[in-house]
Order: structure tokens, then C-alpha cells, then sequence
């Protein structure tokens, strides 16, 4: 049915969150150019990825997702750690990715669950349930019915997008997504991938802001929204559930911006650009780049606060005053 139109209505709580989160994209755009903060979209994007295997159950730390992710050895389960390589792998590829396409959809599925699903790439031949936690939330439709509906989505998306809100245009996609499942496995991992590559495409800034963390910190009020809108039939609960939590983040980026910028001594920058990222350099190496010669007045000015602001790690945190201490851009 290419005339197909998911179910929802746009009210003025929805208009509202849609003008507001326009105008704080439109002002982090304007005073920030985050191609020129290496160091924010790294952890932003560290930030998405442990929240959305989190979410899945995931068991893995920030750090030690951001270990994995900079090819340090982790102990924990290997499934976990493939996990998030296979994460980072489609969400390093997120400019690539065209939203209105069934295709690149597949494609990065097989890139999200490789060799930890055994229909990597393809649409489910099971039957499956949507749970949170232990609890059913509902059954996804019969298998056979999944090319079709996933056609009649994508049809509809491809006639939207130039007359329905991108903002709104990927709520409704996330839960419709949902709402078929798809997938055998990973298809909160993809909604959630999805919801930001059609964003992404509408502003690019959206590439590097943690839309997932909002979901994780308010997952069981998501699974409420999910829930809610099954039983009123229309999708409009978790368009305003999500619009809600995109607004609530952009606020915090807002704050992150702002403290990044306050906080970065002219010695902090002199320090970073000196440096190459994910490469160990001794305090001497240091000394020497920044042409120093006090000890103290690197650690003091330059070495203490890049540490503090998270913008360098030791290799050796539990024995900062190592011979072996090595210094990491991040």
C-alpha cells in the first residue's frame, strides 16, 4: 500500500517542542563548530553507544566501552565487547547513511550485529515479542508480514519528508520500527541508530549529540510511551515522549559547550594541540613539545586540568607517579 500513512496527530504540545528544539539547534550551530571539537564528539558518541547496549542489557562500563573503542584489552563477555565494536563500526558510518533506504537499512544491521546474530542483515523468519526487562510488551506482527509493512513504512517516508517534520517524521519512524521488530535481534540498537541518521540528515550536529543517553536515563517512561501508543492505535505519545527528551538533551549540550569553552585554558589547548589522539606520550615527550622546562608548571597549568576535564587520561590511573605513566589524548 504506498498510499500507507502511520497513524498520529500533531498537537500543540508536539509544534511547540519542534519550534523550541529548532531554535537551540540553530544556536549550538551558530556559537559552536563541533568539527572543531574532536574531544566533545568523541565522548558524545561514546556516550550514544553505552547507553543504547545498556538499554539492551549491556553490561559494559563507560569505560570500558571507551576502552574497547580506543583497542585497549577489556575483560568481560566477548559478545558485549563485539557489541560495541560492531556499535561504533555503523555509528562512525553515520554520514553514509541514506535514512530512506530499506537497503543501507540491512546493510548496517549487518554491521550493528555481526557475527552475534544469526539473520545479520535480514529481516526476521520468527516470531518475536517486545520486552522490557522479563515483561512482554506486546507481539511484533507475524514474520510474513514484515517485508510488506517495511515497504509501506519507507514508501511513506520517502512521500513525507518534504511536507512532515524531520523532527516528527523520525519519532514516527522509531516506533513504527518498533512496532514490527523487524529483526531477530537489535532492533532497539537500530531505532535508535535510524532516529538519529534522519536527523543527522536534517542538521549534521545531530550526528554527535547523545540522543540515547535521554533514553536510557528515562527507559522505563520510553517503554510507557511505546506502550501507551499501541493501545490508543497512533503514535502520538511517543512523537511528544521523544521530542520531550531531544529538547532536554540539546540543554545539556548547550551547558557542555559553554563549560568546554570556559574551561580551556590557553596552557589546555596548547597541550591538546600537541598532541595526536589515542598516541601514549610520556611527561618528558611533553616537556619537550611544549618546549618546557619546569615539571611543576606543566603538571600545574597544562597536564592536572587537561586530566580534570576529561580531555586526557593516564595509562596507569591507580599509580599516577608510575616510571611507565604514559598520557592519552582522548
Amino acid at each position: 500500500m504506498k498510499d500507507y500513512r502511520p497513524p498520529f496527530t500533531i498537537t500543540n504540545e508536539i509544534l511547540a517542542y519542534v519550534s523550541s528544539i529548532s531554535e537551540k539547534v540553530g544556536r549550538i550551530t551558530a556559537i559552536v563548530n563541533m568539527e572543531a571539537k574532536p574531544h566533545l564528539r568523541k565522548n558524545n558518541r561514546i556516550k550514544s553507544i553505552h547507553s543504547s547496549l545498556r538499554i539492551e542489557a549491556n553490561s559494559l562500563s563507560l569505560g570500558q566501552v571507551r576502552d574497547v573503542i580506543n583497542g585497549k584489552a577489556v575483560l568481560g563477555a566477548q559478545e558485549e565487547i563485539q557489541e560495541v565494536k560492531n556499535a561504533y563500526a555503523a555509528y562512525e558510518k553515520l554520514s553514509e547513511i541514506d535514512p530512506y533506504s530499506i537497503r543501507d537499512l540491512k546493510r548496517f544491521h549487518g554491521i550493528m550485529t555481526k557475527y552475534i546474530v544469526e539473520e545479520s542483515g535480514n529481516f526476521r523468519r520468527g516470531e518475536e515479542g517486545v520486552f522490557n526487562g522479563e515483561q512482554c510488551i506486546f507481539m511484533a506482527p507475524p514474520a510474513r508480514f514484515v517485508p510488506q509493512l517495511m515497504d509501506d513504512l519507507f514508501h511513506w517516508m520517502e512521500a513525507a519528508k518534504a511536507v512532515v517534520h524531520p523532527l516528527i517524521l523520525s519519532c514516527v519512524f522509531h516506533y513504527e520500527f518498533v512496532f514490527i521488530h523487524p529483526f531477530s535481534d537489535g532492533n532497539g540498537r537500530m531505532a535508535r541508530l535510524w532516529h538519529t541518521a534522519i536527523l543527522s540528515n536534517w542538521k549534521s550536529v545531530f550526528e554527535y549529540i547523545p540522543i540515547e543517553s535521554q533514553i536510557e536515563k528515562f527507559q522505563e517512561d520510553y517503554y510507557n510511551a511505546i506502550a501507551k501508543c499501541h493501545m490508543d492505535g497512533e503514535s502520538t505519545a511517543f512523537i511528544a515522549f521523544m521530542l520531550s527528551r531531544i529538547d532536554k538533551i540539546l540543554d545539556d549540550i548547550s551547558v557542555q559547550i559553554s563549560e568546554d569553552s570556559e574551561q580551556l585554558s590557553e596552557y589546555v589547548k596548547r597541550l591538546l594541540d600537541v598532541m595526536e589522539y589515542d598516541t601514549p606520550y610520556t611527561a618528558v615527550a611533553l616537556l619537550e613539545k611544549l618546549r618546557l622546562k619546569s615539571k611543576e608548571t606543566f603538571r600545574k597549568n597544562y597536564l592536572h586540568p587537561a586530566i580534570k576535564l576529561n580531555l586526557i587520561r593516564m595509562t596507569i590511573p591507580d599509580k599516577p607517579n608510575s616510571k611507565n605513566q604514559r598520557y592519552i589524548k582522548l
